[in-house]
């Protein structure tokens, strides 16, 4: 099932918090060779992880991460404003648009999971009444992008071909979802149950109050 939850609430499921960490350094560190911080137990953290962000994972058996990403309001502190900043025509600062980074897919992810990762992030543009997601990505996930049907309106890029990084934003659309929902293969229905089950409250009854 899909997810929602806060860093804090995630202290209470350490097998999931602890996969998620590791298959992030899987990711970042050992394929992609990003220069990131890996502990001696093998996760991967950062700033933007203490700063209680929400995130999305996708649990295909409890305790166990098989996918996942993060978000945190524009309004507040994110890494594109600290590190990406350059590649954005005007700053954002509005809490109607939230920032996604660490797109992660654990190494035995099947092809629906970032269909699956991508559906639960316009799930929350709806619950929240968010008008976009921003997001740091490289030049690999275009392709994955494309695939699902939810491309994003590119801002700025630096760098080119396969190192290239571009910042981007995803507004919501109703046929963007629909289109996912098709990639990963879920209806509707599961999806806004999976929503309640995580926050107590359905898409349907309005937008949903979350503690600062």
């Amino acid at each position: 099932m899909i997810r929602y939850i806060s860093a804090d609430d995630l202290r209470h499921h350490p097998d999931l918090r602890a996969t998620m960490h590791r298959d992030r350094a899987v990711q970042f560190r050992d394929r992609l060779k990003w220069e990131v911080t890996v502990d001696a137990a093998g996760w991967e953290t950062d700033a933007y992880d203490a700063l209680n962000p929400l995130y999305v994972i996708w649990e295909p058996t409890p305790g166990v991460h098989g996918g996942s990403m993060r978000f945190l309001p524009m309004s507040g502190r994110t890494m594109v404003t600290d590190h990406f900043s350059a590649l954005m025509p005007h700053p954002i600062t509005t809490p109607l648009i939230w920032e996604c980074t660490r797109f992660c897919l654990a190494p035995d992810a099947g092809p629906r999971v970032a269909g699956l990762l991508m559906l639960a992030g316009g799930e929350l543009m709806r619950a929240f009444a968010l008008t976009h997601l921003l997001g740091v990505f490289d030049a690999r996930m275009i392709r994955i992008y494309n695939a699902i049907g939810a491309a994003p309106e590119v801002l700025g890029r630096s760098g080119s071909g396969r190192d290239a990084i571009s910042v981007g934003l995803w507004p919501y659309r109703a046929d963007d979802r629909l289109r996912v929902l098709r990639r990963a293969g879920v209806s509707s229905e599961i999806s806004e149950a999976w929503f309640a089950r995580s926050f107590g409250h359905t898409l349907a009854a309005g937008p949903v109050q979350i503690a600062a």
